[in-house]
C-alpha cells in the first residue's frame, strides 16, 4: 500500500496544479505572452536540471529515482514556476502554467493514454523464435504501422511480442534499441498520424499527404539502412547467445492469434478522432483556464478518453494479464513529461524571440548570408533540439522561424519544410527523451528484465549508428 501511495502522490500534485491553474488563471487575467527576448538563459536551468536528472539519476541513484522520479519532476517544475511568479507576477505564471497544461500537456497525455490502453489490450497469442529474420520482419512491420497508428500505438502493440520472442537470449538490449530507432521514431514520418510534430504541421495547414510525397525517399533510406544494420548485428549477437543457451520461459508455438480484438475497432476510433479534429472546422470555442479550446479539440479529447475507458472495460482480463499490462510506463512518461512541458516554457519563448533573443545564434545559424534558409542547418538544428526538447514544440519553433506560411513552405520552400519534418521525427530517436514512446518502450523492456543502456549509453548507440546516416542524408537531400 505504501508503494501505491508513492505511485499516486505525484499524480495528486499534478492534479492539484491543474485544478489550481484552472481556478486561478482566469482570475489573474494577466495571461500575457512571455517575451523571450527579456529572459536570461538562466531561466533554462530547471529544464536542464530535469534533463540531467533523467540522464544521471537512474545511473547513479537507481533506487531513489525508481521511487521518487515524480517528485523530482515536480521539484524542477516548481523551481521554474515559483521564481517566475515572484519576478514576473502570479498572473503570467498561472497563465503560462494553464496554457502548458490545457493546450499542450493534457491533449498530449490523453492521446498517449488512449493509444497505450488500446494497444496494451491487444495480446498476440503464441510465440515465435526470435531469429534475426523474424526480428527484422517485426521491425519492418512496425515501421509501416507507425505511420498509420502512431509511433506510440505501434510501439505498444509490438514491443511485448518482440521481447517475448527474444526472452531466451542473453543479449537482446540491441533489439529494443533498434526498435526505438525504427518503430518509435523513423517509421512515423509519413503521415500526420505518425508523430506529433507532423500532426501539428497538419493543424497549421500542411496537406495530409505532403510528408509522404516529400520525405518518402529519406524514410525509405533510413529505415532500410537500419534494418540491414540490425540484421547483420543480430546475426553476430546470436552467435554469443548460442554459446550459453538459456531456458526459454515462453516456448515457441506454430500458430498466432489475437485476444482483445475489440481494440482493433477502438484503434480505428482513435485514428478517426484525430483526423476529425484536423479536418473539422468550427467557430465554437470555450475559455478553459484562460485558454481558448475549440469544439473539435474537445470532441477529440473526450472521445479519446471514452475510447480508453471502453478499451479497459471491454478487454478480457486474460489479455491484460498475458500482456503484463500495468500503468507504470504510462505514469512514468506522464510525470516526467509534465515536468518537461512546464520547464520548457521559457526555453521555447527564448527560441521564439528569434535573432534578438538569448538563443539568437541558433536562428542565425539556419539562415544563409543572403537571407535564404539553409535546409541542412534546419535539419540539424531541428534534429538536435528535438533530441532533448520535445520534438513537437521544436517543430513549431522552426516552422515559424521559416516563415510559418504553409502554402509557401509546401511549395517554394519544400526542401526546408522537409528538413524540419525529417529532423523533428528522425532525430527524436537520438535520446530517450526525444520522443515519448522511447521512454515507454524502455520502461516496458526493463520491467520485462531487459538490461537497457543508460541515458548516455543509449546516446552512444545513436551517435554510432544514426548520426552517420543523418550525415549521408544531409548531403543527398538537404544541401
Amino acid at each position: 500500500m505504501a508503494q501505491v501511495g508513492q505511485r499516486y502522490g505525484a499524480w495528486a500534485w499534478w492534479g492539484r496544479a491543474a485544478v489550481g491553474a484552472a481556478v486561478l488563471a482566469p482570475g489573474w487575467a494577466s495571461a500575457a505572452t512571455i517575451n523571450g527576448a527579456d529572459l536570461s538563459v538562466f531561466w533554462g536551468i530547471p529544464f536542464a536540471g530535469i534533463l540531467l536528472s533523467i540522464a544521471l539519476m537512474p545511473l547513479f541513484l537507481p533506487s531513489f529515482w525508481h521511487h521518487h522520479f515524480g517528485k523530482v519532476a515536480a521539484f524542477w517544475a516548481l523551481a521554474f514556476l515559483l521564481p517566475f511568479a515572484a519576478v514576473f507576477g502570479p498572473g503570467l505564471a498561472a497563465g503560462s502554467l494553464a496554457h502548458a497544461l490545457v493546450a499542450e500537456y493534457i491533449p498530449f497525455v490523453i492521446l498517449l493514454t488512449a493509444l497505450f490502453t488500446v494497444s496494451g489490450g491487444i495480446y498476440i497469442r503464441g510465440n515465435l523464435h526470435g531469429s534475426p529474420g523474424l526480428n527484422t520482419a517485426i521491425l519492418a512491420i512496425g515501421a509501416v504501422l507507425a505511420s498509420f497508428m502512431g509511433t506510440t500505438g505501434a510501439s505498444m502493440l509490438l514491443i511485448r511480442p518482440l521481447i517475448r520472442a527474444n526472452d531466451a537470449r542473453r543479449s537482446c538490449a540491441h533489439v529494443v534499441v533498434f526498435f526505438i530507432f525504427i518503430v518509435s521514431n523513423a517509421g512515423g514520418s509519413l503521415t500526420p498520424l505518425g508523430d506529433p510534430p507532423l500532426f501539428l504541421g497538419f493543424l497549421k495547414g500542411v496537406d495530409f499527404f505532403w510528408t509522404v510525397r516529400h520525405i518518402f525517399a529519406e524514410t525509405l533510406f533510413l529505415v532500410g539502412a537500419l534494418l540491414v544494420i540490425f540484421y547483420l548485428l543480430d546475426r553476430y549477437m546470436l552467435r554469443f547467445d548460442a554459446q550459453k543457451p538459456r531456458t526459454d520461459p515462453t516456448p515457441d508455438t506454430h500458430s498466432l492469434g489475437f485476444e482483445g480484438k475489440i481494440n482493433f475497432v477502438l484503434l480505428g476510433a482513435v485514428v478517426a478522432l484525430v483526423l476529425l479534429s484536423g479536418f473539422w472546422k468550427s467557430d465554437l470555442q470555450w475559455d478553459i483556464a484562460g485558454v481558448a479550446v475549440g469544439l473539435p479539440s474537445i470532441v477529440r479529447d473526450l472521445g479519446l478518453i471514452a475510447v480508453a475507458v471502453l478499451s479497459f472495460k471491454l478487454t478480457p482480463a486474460s489479455a491484460h494479464a498475458a500482456n503484463q499490462f500495468d500503468w507504470g510506463p504510462m505514469q512514468e512518461v506522464a510525470k516526467l513529461f509534465a515536468g518537461i512541458f512546464l520547464t520548457i516554457i521559457p526555453v521555447i519563448a527564448m527560441l521564439q524571440a528569434g535573432a534578438n533573443g538569448p538563443f539568437g545564434a541558433v536562428v542565425r545559424a539556419v539562415t544563409r548570408p543572403d537571407g535564404s534558409p539553409d535546409p541542412a542547418m534546419y535539419f540539424w538544428a531541428t534534429g538536435f533540439l528535438s533530441s532533448f526538447l520535445d520534438n513537437a514544440p521544436t517543430y513549431l519553433v522552426f516552422f515559424n522561424t521559416a516563415g510559418g506560411d504553409p502554402q509557401v513552405l509546401m511549395t517554394s520552400m519544400a526542401t526546408t519544410l522537409a528538413a524540419i519534418s525529417a529532423g523533428a521525427v528522425f532525430m527524436g530517436a537520438n535520446t530517450y527523451i526525444g520522443n515519448a514512446p522511447n521512454m515507454m518502450v524502455k520502461a516496458i523492456a526493463e520491467s520485462r528484465g531487459v538490461r537497457m543502456p543508460s541515458f548516455f549509453g543509449y546516446m552512444a548507440w545513436s551517435c554510432a549508428i544514426l548520426v552517420p546516416l543523418f550525415i549521408v542524408m544531409t548531403f543527398i537531400w538537404f544541401r
